[in-house]
Formats: structure tokens, sequence, C-alpha cells
């Protein structure tokens, strides 16, 4: 979800979330849960904890990153949902009367195959099952469902709430809709199998938007931070957090750039992207773990 309000209420240019430090991380996201919101989105980030110290859950590990290639990417794109699949990107992008799943080549950004959808519908998340996408809109409470292959619309299920990422772990959906709760889908019904609610020391963590599951975790970006979420999915404890701050440059900002948000994994050679809402690159990233 996430930029798509501030699309819509012309809010773009919130100020992106980043930590330098482990005594700037409630500082920094207090910042952001006072900064402005749209009228339609409550100001819901809480700062968040530093670790525990002794007892209780393992520390949380704090990552940085390292660039391992950029690729062009169509700066259009307001990216809600990116994956991986047979070489190529799968993108949806939103914002009603432009939103669209298309299948992008890595190396160049050029757009292979693409479907829009009619303006009524903003879409969100995407994710791959087989030889199916998955695609959500935000408010409109669908999910269409298109053969991976060929984008031909093969079936739509109707949710409750909104749509925010979507991810799955090779058997089940994995939902987020703007709170701090993550639901588990059947793909062949879209009902609900199973839900966790994401926390950080005992404390909700809501916003979670774009998702990915990458080796036995949920990676979910923040709405309106530089940050990503690793989750446990059994329990919804936030066990690491990487900071891409500085990954865009200024001199690639516009004023219609928007916030962080694309994860997508290429499992049989170990790659992780990342990209934003109309971003000109997508980045080709190694993640490097930081002490406190």
């Amino acid at each position: 979800m996430s930029g798509r309000r501030l699309a819509t209420t012309d809010v773009k240019n919130a100020n992106l979330v980043s930590w330098g430090g482990l005594a700037l991380i409630s500082i920094v996201l207090a910042l952001a849960a006072c900064a402005k919101h749209p009228a339609d989105k409550p100001a819901s980030i809480p700062p968040l904890p530093p670790p525990a110290v002794g007892g209780g859950a393992p520390p949380v590990v704090r990552y940085t990153y390292e660039v391992v290639a950029v690729w062009p990417h169509d700066r259009s794109a307001f990216t809600q949902g990116l994956a991986f699949r047979d070489g190529v990107l799968l993108e949806s992008t939103g914002l009603n009367g432009e939103s669209t799943l298309r299948e992008v080549e890595v190396t160049t950004g050029r757009v292979l195959m693409q479907v829009p959808l009619p303006r009524e519908y903003f879409a969100e998340g995407l994710a791959v099952v087989g030889a199916k996408a998955y695609q959500l809109t935000w408010q409109n409470r669908k999910v269409f469902v298109y053969s991976a292959d060929t984008f031909q619309r093969v079936g739509e299920f109707d949710y409750p709430g909104e749509g925010w990422g979507l991810a799955t772990d090779g058997r089940r959906l994995i939902l987020s809709d703007g709170t701090s709760r993550i639901r588990f889908l059947d793909p062949e019904t879209f009902a609900v199998v199973g839900a966790i609610d994401v926390a950080w020391n005992g404390r909700p963590l809501p916003e979670l938007n774009e998702l990915e599951y990458i080796n036995g975790e949920i990676f979910a970006n923040v709405w309106r931070t530089d940050l990503v979420v690793r989750i446990d999915p059994a329990s919804g404890l936030v066990r690491g957090v990487i900071d891409f701050a500085g990954l865009l440059s200024p001199l690639d900002r516009r004023r219609d750039t928007d916030v962080l948000n694309g994860i997508a994994y290429d499992a049989a050679a170990d790659r992780l992207f990342v990209t934003g809402k109309r971003w000109p690159s997508v980045f080709e990233v190694r993640l490097k773990p930081r002490a406190y």
C-alpha cells in the first residue's frame, strides 16, 4: 500500500526514515509517527524500542547492505508488488488509472508483457504460486488471479479489509493489510488459514507493506521508512531490521519519487532485489549484519 495515500492526497514529499545508530531508532520513528498524515491514514507507527537486554527473545539483528548491481527501472511505475520468476521480474503497479501487472526484463528494465487494470482498481501486492499470479487491490477488497505465463485472468476472490503486500511460502499466500497483523491464505480459495501479529519486543509493528518470503522468514517494507523487517512467520517476532538509507542517491530523486517499496528474491541464484515507487533503478543487494 503506502505511497498510494501520499499520491492520492498530494502529500508526496514525506521524509524517508533512517537510523544511523541504536540511540536514534526510537527518535526517528517517533518523528515519523508525528508527521503529517493523509486524512484517511491514522498516525499509527509507534517508536520502535531497542532490543531487550537479557532474558526473553533473542536480540534483533540489524543489517546494512552493499549494492551488487544496479538495473534500469521504469520510473513512472508506482511499484506495489515485486516477484522473481523464471529469470524475469513480475511487478504490480498502483494508482487508479495507472495500475498494471507487468513482466519486466531485469537487466534492461524493458516491459515484456503488461495488462492494465480498470480505472476503479488500485493495484497492490503480488505473489506467484505455481503457474498463477495473484494481485491484490488496495480498497476494492478483491484479488485478481492470472496465468503467470500469459497474464490471462483466470479468477478472482473477495476479501475483507485493505490489501497491501502479498507473498507466498510456496503453500500459502501471505497478506498484509496496513495493520500489524499478517494473514495466511489458501491460494485455491483465499480463505484465511492462519495469522500472526507482528511485534518488536512485544510492541505491535503496523504499516507493513510489500512482502517477500525468503529462507523461512517474511521480509516486509515498513511504509514511509527506509526499513525492511525480517519476521518469524511462526511467532510474528521481528528477527532482523535492514536499513536501506541512502540506497537511492539524492541525484536520482525527483518531486514524484516516492518511498522504498518492492522486494524480490531469486532463490536459485540467491539474489535479492529491491526498488521503490517511481524509482529509476532496481538494486541487487547483499545484506551485511552489523553489531549494535
